[in-house]
């Protein structure tokens, strides 16, 4: 059922806890998931429970954007002064992923603090855009984002205003999406105004559904050298999947490549573990050596969240776990 009541968001973060307990692999996604339906049903107290839980856990993968969450709400329930803290904090930290940084600019902009909302998204993308490369998805929104706040400032278009423009694809421009007296048009009684605010918004709307209804529409496997050679050990005619660990590598960022040139949007990445696989396999009632079996665990994977974006940042971490830049690491020659 989709949850439309206080009382089904709540019945669904229920079952998104109960799931969580059942897949601790998967913990932190279905926790957030869990939080976000808290919020909705209104019991934002027991959502900063869940974060302020994530938070303790020092396995936590994405402490920022979880941080980032927790402000959000706390500043709808009345704790203004804790959640700037963490929005500050945030900043100070200067985070390589954008998901917390739009979240903290977005929460800025919902209480009106428009010039620091402007100067958080600003900063965001001089950290992670660099000049002549590609925009990463998950960053493009940064880019919209700043470019909605600057149409409510009223100032004038710039660079990045205008590749925020060029990478939009609705039918609708982001000018016309992002004007200030669309507000107005809400409260027209002209049908043929709200006609077109009616046109405008659904627009926009279908620009979210679509970011959220398909994450990862394809999600490639990566196995840590430990990890492929556990499998391996284990599972050896798995073998003519993966001759090596660094041409498994290779193979998957080449395989991102041609499937990027081809105009597969928004790819993703999931990183398997062994214990994983063999207890998917065992809900599959299948053999974990049957190599067919191994995309449909990454699939699996990505519909509980595992997936992460590629490619990178090129300043950011590279996707392999070396801890190298994704420049002087897989990105190289991108």
């Amino acid at each position: 059922m989709r949850p439309d009541t206080p009382a089904d968001h709540t019945t669904e973060a229920e079952r998104l806890l109960r799931t969580a307990a059942q897949y601790p692999e998967d913990h932190e996604p279905l926790l957030l998931q869990a939080a976000a339906h808290l919020e909705l049903a209104g019991d934002r107290a027991r959502a900063t429970t869940l974060y302020d839980e994530l938070l303790s856990d020092p396995g936590t993968e994405h402490p920022h954007l979880v941080k980032a969450l927790n402000a959000a709400n706390l500043w709808e329930y009345g704790h203004e002064a804790e959640a700037r803290a963490i929005i500050d904090g945030i900043r100070a930290a200067g985070p390589l992923e954008a998901a917390p940084w739009e979240i903290a600019a977005e929460t800025l902009e919902a209480h009106d603090e428009l010039e620091a909302a402007h100067d958080y998204f600003s900063t965001a993308l001089t950290l992670l855009i660099a000049p002549g490369e590609e925009v990463p998805y998950a960053t493009q929104s940064l880019l919209t984002g700043r470019h909605r706040v600057r149409r409510l400032m009223g100032v004038r278009h710039d660079a990045w205003d205008e590749l925020a423009d060029t990478l939009h694809t609705a039918a609708v421009p982001l000018d016309e999406l992002h004007d200030p007296k669309r507000l107005w048009a809400l409260g027209s009684s002209d049908p043929g105004e709200l006609r077109a605010e009616i046109t405008r918004l659904r627009a926009e709307l279908g620009t979210y559904r679509t970011a959220l209804s398909r994450p990862f529409p394809v999600a490639v496997l990566h196995w840590p050298e430990a990890e492929l050679n556990e499998l391996l050990t284990a599972y050896p005619g798995l073998g003519s999947e993966y001759a090596s660990h660094p041409d498994h590598l290779a193979r998957l960022e080449t395989a991102l490549r041609d499937l990027h040139a081809t105009g597969t949007p928004n790819l993703g990445i999931v990183t398997g573990t062994v214990p994983s696989y063999e207890a998917f396999a065992a809900s599959e009632a299948a053999s974990p050596a049957d190599p067919d079996l191994l995309p449909q665990y990454a699939t699996t994977l990505a519909a509980r969240g595992r997936a992460v974006p590629w490619p990178p940042a090129r300043s950011a971490a590279c996707w392999c776990g070396t801890g190298r830049p994704y420049r002087d690491c897989h990105g190289g020659a991108l």
